[in-house]
């Protein structure tokens, strides 16, 4: 095969893969939602965020989303946004959003974040008020907040609809075996049972 075709066949596979490695292109201004013919501009305004503005201050970690399940105005715009309130001392379970990357701007007090590469690298940053972080698709990362005051972060996502995989809840709250999950973790299967016990929901 000569050069200039294999130039071809790995500029064509480039594209394929760039044409699948986020939401669908649409071809209208903006989708509607079924059996809606006509809208005006409160279907493009999202108020719920108002909420956040004199509430009293969250006790635990608290995420307030703005995408496609609460703001159907987003379908086809690849974009969406979270809120994201930590009590001092609190964080974020590790996690993962397995169609977007994370472009985290921090607000207001301090937060210490990371993430772990395919390569098992650690990445991790202490970030002040005014600093932006970037958490790569799909890659597993935390955010804690390190200081002595609530911080408040917001997230943008390249996807209406970015998903997230909670690392705790996926593994011990799915039902996958104890006996797997203790081989996988190199322990026994009373340590994965106090795990699920402490993910249990209090009743």
């Amino acid at each position: 095969m000569s050069s200039q075709k294999l130039f071809a066949l790995l500029l064509s596979l480039a594209t394929v893969q760039m044409a699948f490695s986020g939401d669908s292109d649409i071809l209208t201004d903006f989708l509607l939602p079924p059996k809606v013919t006509q809208v005006d501009s409160n279907f493009f305004t999202f108020t719920r965020m108002r909420a956040l503005v004199g509430a009293p201050l969250p006790t635990n970690f608290t995420v307030t989303t703005a995408s496609l399940p609460e703001f159907p105005a987003l379908n086809g715009q690849s974009v969406s946004y979270a809120i994201l309130q930590f009590p001092a001392g609190t964080s974020s379970p590790l996690h993962t959003h397995p169609r977007s990357g994370e472009l985290l701007f921090l607000v207001k007090g301090h937060l210490t974040v990371g993430f772990v590469d395919t390569t098992d690298k650690l990445f991790v940053q202490k970030l002040q008020k005014g600093d932006m972080f970037l958490f790569p698709k799909g890659l597993v990362h935390f955010q804690y907040s390190s200081g002595k005051t609530i911080a408040t972060a917001i997230s943008a996502f390249g996807s209406v609809n970015p998903g997230t995989e909670s690392l705790p809840n996926t593994l011990f709250t799915t039902g996958i075996d104890d006996t797997i999950l203790a081989k996988s973790f190199k322990t026994n299967i009373a340590t994965i049972k106090r795990l699920k016990a402490g993910l249990a929901p209090r009743t």
